[in-house]
């Protein structure tokens, strides 16, 4: 049990590697030339009708978090690790918050996204949806903008879209309606029916939320005070004062400039790298994204006198798999830890190695957990519980198994004991190949592609751009 645990671990993480070594990519907000019909992505752009069930969900919310969504969805990897980092740093709150997400290596509109932690989280739990999104706005801007304001002329004309204490609604023209905050210190977030409140039912693929009452009446939670935000918090020019829609140029406005989505989602544009060598060592970085498969890397690498580092991360919207690592090693030894998520479960280890010998432990949200080393003169040790709490321990090349009714040897000495002496969970070494090794003759299949993905951070500041 111990050792498929392991090596299903060990086949993530990798697969992650080889994800990050086979192109690299770089994604940033920039204009993208449209073609004629002003679509500028791959295949058959997407109707009027599916694009207005993808924009259901939000097409009601005032027009600068619509903004931030918009541009937050073309990067569904920082979506997620944003999300993570939030639910980590909880303790943070105004401008404590904004200063420390000021320093993350996020998009601004990802950045402009953690003032809102419940839309923020919504989008993390629905990232095949938020996914979706993200490509239909990078690649069908204007489109994307006209179904937002066919939804919000279809609920306002059905009366369910009215101003109030929490949202002032302006009809500006026939075909664009405003929704502003009523007071523009305080921003309330729609909670609504998308099946009801635009008096034609729209199902959004992919995309769940929590119960709402079965009537058109919008509902709104607690109001987010973004008065810190207005200002800038005295660092943040991403806060949601920057934000806006241009609805009569079809694009969302940061800055007063308009803000394209990721040219991943372009197609044929499969990666970048960048190395430097100098006299005190050297240093690689590359991202990468396969639009066969939807799977976005990245990773980066450093070697100096002193030791190396290695990041990597993948992720794939398509099936919500991410997985990354993060490997360190200097004279003293080699180091590192890695996650992999996949459907609603993730695992986590780590490792080190030195000359005392080598010590790794796994632990995963279904409750299974394990330890295991090496000592300087070689004797093993293994320790591990299943997900439904069966206890396995190693000893002296034997396997033993506690099901709550005592200890049962299962295994005797064999070549299971011969796999895992050197430690399970240990990554290469400085010396062993770069995580940019490899072949550069494609990438894997859409099953082993997708092994890898979703996001925490790779730690060492990779993604920087």
């Amino acid at each position: 049990m111990i050792k498929t645990i392991i090596n299903q671990v060990l086949a993530s993480v990798l697969s992650c590697l080889l994800i990050s070594a086979a192109v690299p990519f770089q994604a940033v907000s920039q204009q993208i030339p449209a073609g004629p019909s002003g679509y500028s992505g791959q295949g058959a752009p997407q109707s009027a009708q599916e694009l207005a069930q993808l924009v259901a969900p939000i097409a009601l919310y005032p027009d600068a978090l619509v903004a931030q969504i918009l541009g937050g969805a073309a990067f569904p990897d920082q979506i997620a690790e944003a999300n993570n980092w939030m639910l980590a740093n909880s303790n943070l709150q105004g401008s404590a918050l904004m200063q420390a997400v000021n320093a993350q290596p996020w998009e601004p509109s990802v950045k402009a996204l953690t003032q809102f932690p419940s839309v923020l989280d919504n989008m993390a739990k629905n990232l095949s949806w938020t996914s979706a999104l993200g490509e239909a706005y990078s690649t069908q801007a204007a489109d994307v903008m006209t179904a937002v304001q066919t939804l919000r002329t279809q609920a306002y004309a059905s009366g369910n879209l009215k101003s109030g204490s929490q949202i002032t609604v302006v009809q500006q023209s026939p075909n664009v309606i405003v929704i502003q905050p009523t007071n523009p210190q305080v921003v309330y977030v729609p909670q609504y029916n998308p099946a009801v409140v635009y008096g034609t039912p729209y199902v959004t693929p992919g995309y769940s939320a929590a119960t709402v009452a079965a009537t058109g009446i919008l509902a709104f939670g607690v109001g987010i005070a973004v008065g810190a935000a207005i200002s800038g918090g005295g660092c943040c020019g991403w806060s949601y004062a920057s934000w806006n829609c241009n609805w009569h140029g079809g694009a969302v406005v940061y800055g007063h400039t308009t803000y394209y989505g990721n040219n991943a989602w372009h197609g044929g544009y499969y990666g970048s790298s960048a190395t430097a060598v100098g006299p005190y060592g050297a240093a690689r970085a590359g991202n990468a994204y396969n639009p066969s498969t939807g799977t976005y890397a990245r990773g980066a690498e450093t070697a100096t006198p002193y030791g190396t580092q290695k990041v990597g991360q993948a992720y794939n919207p398509n099936t919500g798999a991410y997985a990354q690592t993060h490997q360190t090693s200097n004279a003293y030894g080699s180091y590192g830890n890695s996650e992999y998520s996949k459907n609603g479960q993730t695992t986590y280890t780590q490792h080190e190695s030195n000359a005392y010998g080598s010590a790794s432990t796994m632990q995963s949200t279904n409750g299974a957990k394990a330890a295991s080393g090496t000592t300087a003169n070689g004797q093993h040790y293994a320790e591990g519980e299943s997900a439904n709490g069966t206890k396995y321990a190693s000893q002296n090349g034997n396997v033993y198994k506690n099901t709550g009714s005592g200890w049962q040897q299962t295994q005797p000495k064999s070549n299971y004991d011969q796999k895992t002496s050197s430690g399970w969970g240990q990554q290469n070494k400085s010396s062993g190949s770069s995580a940019f090794g490899g072949s550069r003759n494609g990438w894997q299949s859409r099953e082993d592609s997708s092994r890898g993905s979703w996001s925490r951070g790779g730690g060492g500041g990779w993604g920087r751009r």
